[in-house]
């Protein structure tokens, strides 16, 4: 018998098929819900040099062997911005559908990757301990599946887990943790956890932490909670006091908060293109902003390797169909191509892309609006930015 969701689950597995809602939630997040900012800091933003390239005539050719153009390419994937550096300059910048420079733009889960920036971050100072228990370092969270699993566990998807009893189901549960965070959200008659705490506290293991991958927000939640008891201050106050505001960023990002003030650590955070280039420029050149080393060479050089013993070395892309081959790894919240140019990238759903490839000297924040569901086509945004700068490389 073939398994499916219950028939009173179907409401949380509906999605999102207008990119236009799509769009209000992805531009204006801070209008719909409650919010704090993370603070760009005291210094001037610090300038972006330009260096034109026209890349609209670029054919990229798609997995499926067809080939497209840039436009099309935005047009297939609702981009709303879109950055290009290369050797440390703005090469191509494009927003759409009413995007500007400044206009911050949901990350999605490629917030994931900042947050676990920071753990590595926190550990290179030894100020976090990876082998020990989340519960360790927040007690309520003992008996739980994240209290029970080791930091790194939380930083590699490596808990088994149900909630509430309920049989896993990765799409379900994300539209469940979207009404824990947005009660506008929430479906008639809902009754579920009201804050992301009670969320966690409902998770329960199904097997041993640190076996398998398993894509699921409760692990960043979880995290974050454990670097806030370390460091005694908000996720807002923490990206901004490490990271924001040594990046000469134009503006100051923001996290949608729960009802209890708490950040949407896996997912709620919003920032321009151009400020998230700036960070993903700082990784791709060590660290460092200028002169000053903001991230530990040793952390920021490290993203693409160091995949613990246990893992699975290659994983599948979550909204990849389950026949397809496993040809990612994925360390510390960050998705690694396993391509010849030492990339990496941060990504959430809807086309939220930081890219880096330190081999290419290429770095692209790619922010859209698209539809998630089995009757679109997924835009070939990976190997379009490959072959960007690839392209870029041979042209000096």
């Amino acid at each position: 018998m073939i398994e499916t969701a219950p028939l009173n689950d179907l409401m949380w597995a509906r999605g999102y098929t207008d990119p236009a809602w799509v769009r209000r939630y992805t531009a204006a997040g801070r209008e719909l819900s409650p919010s704090r900012r993370v603070w760009r800091g005291r210094a001037p933003a610090r300038d972006l040099p330009v260096r034109p390239h026209d890349l609209d005539a670029l054919e990229i050719a798609a997995p499926d062997g067809s080939t497209l153009k840039l436009p099309e390419l935005f047009a297939a994937a609702q981009t709303d911005a879109f950055v290009v550096m290369h050797r440390g300059s703005v090469v191509h910048e494009r927003y759409l559908h009413g995007a500007e420079p400044h206009t911050p733009h949901f990350n999605a889960s490629a917030a994931k990757s900042y947050l676990g920036l920071m753990a590595a971050m926190l550990a290179h100072q030894g100020l976090l301990d990876r082998t020990a228990l989340a519960s360790h370092y927040v007690p309520e969270l003992a008996g739980t599946a994240f209290g029970e699993a080791q930091v790194d566990h939380l930083l590699h998807m490596g808990t088994q887990l149900s909630y509430a009893g309920r049989r896993f189901d990765k799409a379900i549960e994300a539209q469940r943790y979207f009404a824990v965070v947005g009660p506008q959200l929430r479906p008639y008659g809902y009754s579920g956890p009201g804050s992301i705490r009670e969320h966690l506290a409902t998770a329960r293991a199904t097997g041993a932490p640190g076996t398998e991958f398993r894509y699921e927000n409760g692990n960043v939640e979880a995290l974050a909670e454990v670097l806030r008891r370390i460091t005694g201050v908000t996720t807002s106050a923490l990206l901004g006091e490490l990271l924001w505001s040594h990046l000469g960023a134009e503006e100051d990002a923001y996290y949608i908060l729960d009802s209890e003030g708490v950040e949407a650590a896996c997912g709620g955070f919003s920032a321009t293109a151009r400020d998230v280039a700036r960070l993903g420029e700082m990784l791709r050149r060590g660290g460092a902003v200028g002169e000053r080393q903001i991230v530990p060479e040793a952390v920021a050089t490290t993203i693409t390797s160091g995949v613990p013993d246990g893992y699975p070395r290659r994983v599948r892309f979550p909204a990849a169909p389950a026949d397809s081959p496993a040809t990612l790894s994925y360390h510390d919240l960050w998705w690694i191509p396993n391509d010849p140019y030492g990339s990496f990238m941060a990504s959430g759903i809807h086309g939220q892309r930081l890219f880096v490839s330190p081999g290419l000297e290429l770095v692209i924040a790619h922010f859209a609006s698209q539809v998630m569901s089995p009757a679109v086509q997924a835009a070939p945004l990976v190997p379009a930015f490959l072959q960007i700068g690839t392209h870029l490389d041979t042209r000096g």
